[in-house]
């Protein structure tokens, strides 16, 4: 019983501090405000994590975790299944995920950006590089032998930069429920759908001219 509710907590702290770095940032943010709202004793948290950093960095993992799980990379895309459609669901799921008004770990990711402490760089770069190297692998082979890293790296940095403004622009439209503010998006398929078509004729573009430029050699 004891292991049990041990676990309970740090769960109940990982939850509301999150709440807490989301609303606040890392500086602005108290232990004992997070505790508060976890309905637990100060002590719990350098049983648990030892420093306010390290709750920190904990607490941007389980909500990275968290989103991921309700919104996992692939978007119910086979492996299995052509390129093309491996983008649609990669973009389709990364739409998702930052529009969910759950997801917590994208706004505080913006924050650190915005006001950096250093202390998430490891912990976002062990989670983020992964999820890359499966959107690369698939631009890569949309783009076909013939492509340079240079190229697939530029093309996979501005089809994830078409969604992440747009949708940052959306979440802090809906969160300082400002109504005056233009409607940029209001159909998440249709957009994800607007985005992919966009993306693959980029790429289609960017392959003829690796193909050209091979030719000329």
């Amino acid at each position: 019983m004891t292991r049990k509710r041990s676990v309970v907590t740090k769960e109940k702290l990982l939850a509301a501090a999150s709440d807490v770095f989301l609303e606040k940032g890392y500086r602005d943010a108290t232990v004992a405000e997070i505790c508060a709202r976890a309905e637990a004793n100060i002590a719990s948290v350098n049983y648990h994590f030892g420093s306010k950093e390290t709750l920190y960095q904990e607490a941007w993992r389980h909500s990275f975790a968290q989103s991921i799980k309700a919104h996992p990379q692939d978007g119910g895309v086979s492996e299995a299944a052509p390129a093309e459609e491996r983008l649609r669901g990669q973009m389709t799921a990364l739409i998702e995920r930052i529009a969910d008004e759950n997801t917590k770990d994208f706004f505080i990711s913006q924050m650190e950006f915005v006001n950096p402490t250093g202390l998430l760089a490891e912990v976002m770069r062990s989670e983020f590089v992964p999820l890359r190297e499966k959107t690369l692998a698939v631009v890569r082979e949309l783009l076909g032998p013939q492509a340079t890293d240079r190229q697939v790296a530029y093309c996979e940095s501005c089809i994830i930069s078409m969604c992440l403004h747009p949708l940052l622009v959306h979440r802090v439209r809906k969160r300082a429920k400002e109504n005056d503010m233009p409607v940029v998006i209001d159909d998440l398929g249709a957009f994800a759908e607007h985005v992919t078509t966009f993306a693959l004729a980029g790429l289609a573009a960017v392959r003829d001219q690796a193909r050209q430029g091979e030719g000329r050699a």
